[in-house]
């Protein structure tokens, strides 16, 4: 959550210079709730963008989505629709890090599994919305030293060390993270959702073909405890 509050003001003050007024801003953290859209969807509106291009970006931005969705869908499958409907509008970046961490661990009961989750999704859910009324007050009185952008990566690596506990996770991770820079010149953030495909199918071919999903975890051999 600490880690949401730069990006929630950068939101509101990015949106107030590109001429959307308080309201739009807040109600637009509160229903499309998806910070990197959120960005493009200001930047492109600011610049007179159509309403089509608008609305094509921000999908496109928001494909990775489709992953975590199909990801942590087995832990939700014994939810009523509405419960997933929920579930599926609170649905980020690190609410989904978060949950399918703990229940890849864990393996709680589905109601400990539907609290967890919405309990971390709608903590942040509340801190992305007060952060982003606060960038809509502060305007553009945050100096440019603070570098408040830089909160944002330091959040996802928080949110991803954890996850590596293995041989084969810390592969995909870094073939992931050395697909990412260079595909970070590709248009409507697709290297995002390139990189994580790539990271991913190698993930596949070296468990399908090899044995390190036997392996140990991570920084264990042998012997040790």
């Amino acid at each position: 959550m600490l880690g949401v509050v730069p990006f929630g003001l950068i939101t509101g003050i990015s949106a107030i210079e590109a001429g959307f007024d308080a309201v739009q801003t807040v109600a637009m953290s509160v229903l499309v709730f998806a910070g990197a859209s959120q960005l493009a969807l200001i930047e492109l509106v600011g610049d007179g963008a159509p309403v089509a291009v608008v609305v094509a970006t921000a999908a496109v931005v928001n494909l990775r989505y489709l992953m975590y969705s199909a990801s942590i869908a087995p832990y939700f499958r014994d939810f009523s629709p509405p419960w997933k409907w929920l579930s599926a509008y609170a649905l980020t970046d690190q609410s989904y890090a978060v949950a399918v961490t703990s229940f890849r661990d864990d393996e709680p009961s589905k109601h400990r599994r539907r609290w967890y989750y919405l309990g971390a999704a709608f903590a942040l859910w509340g801190v992305w919305v007060v952060s982003t009324a606060v960038g809509v007050v502060i305007g553009g009185s945050v100096p440019p030293g603070l570098s408040l952008e830089f909160a944002v990566p330091l959040t996802f690596l928080a949110l991803l060390v954890p996850s590596l506990k293995d041989r084969l996770s810390g592969l995909v991770g870094v073939i992931a993270g050395g697909v990412a820079i260079p595909a970070a010149a590709l248009p409507l953030d697709l290297g995002l959702v390139a990189a994580a495909l790539i990271g991913l199918t190698v993930g596949v071919l070296v468990d399908t073909f090899t044995d390190w999903a036997d392996d140990e975890p991570a920084g264990e051999t042998e012997g040790e405890p």
